[in-house]
């Protein structure tokens, strides 16, 4: 008894060293050194983030630069800018599906839907029923309002209200302006997303089967639309510059005012907000120092783009392309619903513990429908500026690589194929990624089979490290 006694009261008098240096960690400052020891010490443990795309990114550019002598060109840097631009899009979309460990097959053909809905638009006028024909044409209103109902019955407002846009657009037959034929695509593709999230979430069907079923039916939604072997032309300077254009020399300088500006502004606001609370906050050496980091590199770049890189001295085409501050614009955005609202944290809640999430009282079903609603909406966005860059919708549109490649821009990039793990910038590294993979082959006239195993292979290669770092961290927390 005596000896209990005592091993209780030195236990209370004397708490245990772990307990000690956990909340030490919560109300002391790091030094640099501790915040490069912290971040070893995370990384191998397995949590590597963007790591391992960054680290590729850096040696393809070495490779690529070394091997063509054009790949470090103004043209062919704009060129990757607007090439990859498309599918980074859709891959932002696509990461809030992974967060749930969920997948979506079908985003690469619905992106198509949304293009050739907005080309038919385009082209007949408003009239959708004369471009559709009466049949389609009522069938496609119907499952605009299938869209609607799907998400009032769900409470997601955002999707009901776009789907009715959507259908009242068709309905009214509105004439043709290029803002609103862009409106219509962002809006079909939420009452596609609706319909998706519903299947998956509320009839519990597995997202697998559901978006493989539709990968299908969107595709041949497509070729119902525009005719075996047809092609929608989009004649529109507005359409065609959102991938063509650029900003001019002053917004091209005011864009990267407002980028680094508004970056640097909310990185030393949360850091000096931590400081001032005593929590954990990295060197204020450090924050400047990646902050410089980051304008030098954004200011490099801006310059560049800002000279004339036309072949020919008789046209000037010059600036940031437009490309650029949209990718911009949604990544804060989609940056800011993840890590600074109820939803993103929600969003991130189900995709670690389905079940502890309800448990806590979130509404498990609307979060894995809302994701997929802002997947298509994404993949409508991807579609406006893929077919900006071609100039026209075909049968095709959203098919092929397209879905691969979006998926692949994700996981690359750092997105957790099993939930959980994984942010906005990680589809914005994927892309770089890929499109400099896609960009550096075509230099270097390489065949399609030699640009499909080498994509293959980094995608197998980002899927492993994944699987691995998990497992490295399953280890670390035992």
């Amino acid at each position: 008894m005596t000896d209990t006694t005592e091993t209780h009261e030195h236990d209370h008098e004397t708490p245990p060293q772990g307990a000690i240096s956990d909340f030490g960690i919560d109300t002391t400052s790091q030094s640099t050194g501790e915040a490069v020891r912290d971040y070893w010490a995370r990384v191998r443990g397995g949590e590597l983030g963007s790591l391992p795309a960054l680290l590729g990114l850096v040696v393809l550019l070495i490779v690529f630069s070394a091997l063509s002598p054009t790949f470090f060109t103004l043209g062919n840097l704009a060129n990757l800018l607007q090439q990859g631009a498309s599918i980074t899009i859709i891959a932002m979309g696509l990461v809030f599906v992974l967060l749930l460990g969920e997948i979506d097959l079908s985003a690469g053909t619905a992106s198509g839907v949304t293009a050739a809905v907005m080309a038919l638009h385009l082209i007949n006028n408003g009239n959708l029923l004369g471009g559709m024909g009466d049949t389609v044409f009522y069938v496609f209103c119907g499952l605009l309002v299938l869209a609607i109902v799907l998400a009032v019955i769900m409470k997601i407002w955002a999707g009901a209200v776009l789907s009715a846009i959507a259908l009242v657009i068709a309905a009214v037959g509105i004439p043709a302006n290029a803002w609103l034929e862009m409106l219509l695509a962002v809006c079909v593709g939420a009452a596609i997303g609706s319909i998706t999230g519903f299947l998956v979430a509320k009839v519990g069907i597995p997202s697998f089967v559901v978006t493989l079923a539709l990968f299908l039916v969107w595709g041949g939604v497509v070729l119902q639309f525009i005719g075996d072997g047809g092609t929608l032309g989009l004649r529109d300077d507005t359409i065609f510059n959102v991938a063509n254009g650029n900003l001019n020399f002053v917004g091209s300088w005011v864009l990267f005012v407002v980028a680094v500006g508004g970056y640097a502004a909310v990185v030393l606001t949360r850091h000096f907000s931590r400081l001032r609370k005593g929590l954990v906050a990295q060197p204020t050496s450090l924050v400047l120092a990646k902050i410089g980091a980051l304008a030098v590199l954004a200011a490099v770049i801006t310059y560049a783009l800002s000279l004339n890189r036309a072949p020919s001295n008789l046209v000037i085409i010059e600036g940031v392309p437009y490309v650029v501050p949209l990718v911009l614009v949604l990544l804060v955005i989609g940056t800011f619903v993840l890590d600074r609202t109820s939803y993103g944290r929600h969003v991130y809640a189900v995709g670690g513990n389905k079940e502890a999430a309800r448990r806590a009282g979130i509404n498990v079903e609307r979060i894995r429908m809302s994701v997929f609603v802002i997947a298509s909406s994404a993949a409508a966005i991807g579609a406006i500026v893929y077919s900006s860059k071609v100039g026209s919708v075909d049968p095709n549109a959203g098919g092929g690589n397209t879905l691969l490649l979006s998926v692949g821009a994700a996981v690359i990039g750092g997105t957790s194929l099993f939930g959980g793990k994984g942010r906005l910038r990680d589809a914005v590294i994927g892309g770089a990624v890929l499109a400099i993979i896609q960009n550096g082959m075509g230099l270097l006239k390489q065949p399609a089979a030699v640009v499909f195993i080498v994509t293959g292979l980094v995608l197998l290669l980002a899927a492993s490290v994944d699987a691995l770092s998990r497992r490295r961290a399953a280890t670390a927390a035992r």
